[in-house]
């Protein structure tokens, strides 16, 4: 596939197909993230793929399973989201969060080293690790589209990072950006439609 095609096609899905991920092709995947660019040229970054139901299952016991259209439309209402699109594709995205993990076909968990106290950084540079980890993780969604495959992403709320250190027992100076689902786009998928932008609205030529 061509890599414009990639980029074009790559799309955040919640509803997935029933079928299974071999490890060749989670392994194409994550060499493709270990490619992305890293701030302290060590890539010092680890990937716990889980395939197990009984573990995706404990791993999300802190995601609720269930969002009413009321709790929806509160959190809109509480993070001021006035835009139509955005508001269409929030009331798609949060009542599926417990879902599109449970249904994937795997759960990819990446993990980063963070030397600084990351909630109270000095200066920009002490993000630098969780930038670099985000480029790895589009390196690996760009994967996985090109791999015939689609996935999701939620970044942990409240105590769910801390509930993942204890159900997967990952060293406690690695941090957990997401969890990234992956799995076949489901037969009937209705697309969100994006927000439409202009490069020529985005694209400043020397200066502002």
């Amino acid at each position: 596939m061509d890599f414009y095609d990639v980029v074009n096609k790559r799309r955040t899905i919640r509803d997935f197909e029933n079928v299974p991920i071999d490890d060749e092709t989670i392994s194409r995947i994550i060499d493709a993230g270990m490619k992305a660019p890293t701030n302290d040229h060590m890539r010092d970054w680890h990937f716990i793929v889980i395939k197990d139901k009984r573990v995706v299952y404990r791993l999300i016991e802190k995601i609720p399973m269930k969002v009413s259209n009321e709790e929806v439309n509160a959190i809109l209402r509480d993070w001021n989201l006035n835009d139509i699109c955005q508001q269409n594709a929030y009331k798609n995205a949060i009542p599926k969060q417990y879902q599109m993990l449970a249904e994937a076909s795997c759960v990819i968990i990446p993990l980063f080293k963070q030397k600084t106290d990351i909630l109270h950084p000095d200066n920009l540079s002490h993000f630098n690790g969780l930038a670099s980890i985000w480029c790895c993780i589009e390196n690996m969604f760009l994967a996985i589209t090109a791999e015939g495959y689609s996935s999701a992403l939620r970044i942990p709320l409240g105590d769910e990072e801390n509930w993942a250190r204890t159900v997967l027992n990952y060293p406690k100076e690695y941090l957990m950006p997401c969890f990234i689902a992956v799995g076949k786009p489901a037969e009937n998928l209705v697309e969100i439609k994006q927000k439409e932008y202009s490069l020529n609205d985005v694209i400043h030529n020397d200066v502002w």
